[in-house]
């Protein structure tokens, strides 16, 4: 599975460090991850990752194979 996450804001690089598995962009005046999310238990650590990391998720959505 292939997941996107639109984040508020413009990630540092060392914040966007924290999610090694996804790549990244910055749109507007958000910052586009997306990449591999190999099952539901690595869904919701990347989820807790953004929430230890004060990140707002403003849109999560799976990606088309």
């Amino acid at each position: 599975m292939r997941y996107e996450f639109r984040v508020s804001g413009h990630l540092s690089t060392a914040v966007a460090g924290a999610f090694p598995e996804l790549e990244g962009a910055t749109v507007a005046e958000e910052t586009v991850l997306y990449g591999p999310v190999t099952d539901e238990a690595h869904l919701y650590g990347l989820l807790a990752r953004f929430q230890d990391l004060g990140l707002h998720v403003v849109e999560m959505r799976q990606l088309p194979e």
